[in-house]
């Protein structure tokens, strides 16, 4: 078989992220839902700003991918304006090949604002309605890695299933945004049976079914009879759970903080394409995913989703110092 031209290429929209730090806000919980609270009508100070270039599910992940030394690229559209070349820049600087990036005239790039109060975020979204569709230059990549989008690019998925099913020798790793969870599981049924991985978090899964099943391991089990082949449900604190081809069903928890976390936005990107990664350079994808909790656990200690990933010489050394409680569980 020819070597393909690219181990990794991930699929996704691109965004720019200015994190507002908030000092002057509470947390409050009202039936069970967080809730972050600022004075209404008043002027709110703020902390600092700092803006992110270059970032979303996809992107983190196709950085992710190459820091861990696999070749990769990234299908993403832009607005052909001043903040979708300095995007574009950013992307080379990282070394993702960005020879399927789209320009559109017309259209603005993403833009987002995160609210950034402790360690946690909310994230102000607003996706732009690109032209989707794959390039007509695309190779058959060994992962085709699939993440968030824009609501207008809901047909698109179709032509991502099809393209998978002409060609199997790509394995497809789904990672659904928030409107892809949104369109359901039974809109999305033929993206689910021709999906390889699986990533989403236990509320995900519970919403993607339809459940209040609490029984991580019967979630991943549903999703499974969705057509993913490995599957894998996180759960904020209480670690990860995945389920290998074999059937075989596993808890990690956590890899313990080296410090308290400044922000926890793209650890759940660290972790799914970091296992992505492993499993393609051969770890079994329980080995991997311990893998990517390490890089997740690197991930919120900097501001950004990209700015403390770690290369797989770093992944391996933490691995090797990782304390006797950091081990996987059969369920």
């Amino acid at each position: 078989m020819n070597r393909m031209k690219y181990d990794f290429v991930a699929l996704g929209d691109i965004v720019i992220d200015a994190f507002i730090k908030l000092e002057d806000a509470e947390e409050l919980v009202d039936h069970g839902v967080r809730e972050l609270c600022v004075r209404f009508g008043d002027k709110v100070p703020y902390a600092d700003v700092t803006e992110v270039l270059a970032v979303g599910n996809a992107t983190n992940a196709a950085v992710a991918a190459r820091k861990i030394g696999l070749s990769s690229a990234f299908i993403t559209w832009l607005g052909n304006d001043e903040n979708g070349k300095r995007c574009l820049e950013q992307v080379r600087k990282q070394g993702v090949a960005d020879e399927f990036v789209t320009l559109e005239d017309g259209k603005k790039t993403n833009y987002h604002y995160v609210l950034m109060y402790g360690p946690e975020r909310t994230i102000l979204i607003k996706h732009e309605a690109y032209n989707y569709h794959l390039p007509a230059n695309f190779e058959p990549p060994k992962y085709l890695y699939f993440s968030s989008i824009s609501e207008s690019a809901k047909e698109f998925h179709h032509e991502v299933a099809k393209f998978c099913v002409e060609h199997p020798e790509t394995k497809l790793v789904f990672q659904p945004g928030t409107f892809q969870i949104k369109l359901g599981k039974d809109e999305l049924k033929d993206i689910y049976a021709v999906t390889e991985i699986f990533f989403c978090n236990k509320e995900e899964a519970q919403n993607i079914l339809g459940t209040s099943e609490s029984d991580v391991k019967k979630l991943m089990e549903g999703i499974r009879a969705l057509g993913p082949k490995i599957v894998c449900v996180t759960d904020g604190p209480n670690g990860s759970n995945i389920l290998e081809t074999d059937g075989s069903a596993w808890h990690i928890p956590m890899y313990p903080d080296p410090a308290p976390p400044i922000s926890r936005t793209g650890a759940g990107d660290a972790t799914a394409s970091t296992t992505v990664s492993f499993i393609e350079q051969g770890l079994s994808a329980r080995e991997s995913l311990m893998r990517g909790l390490i890089n997740a656990a690197s991930v919120v200690q900097g501001v950004g989703a990209q700015t403390k990933l770690l290369s797989k010489d770093e992944i391996e050394a933490w691995y090797a110092k990782r304390p006797a409680e950091f081990q996987a569980t059969q369920l």
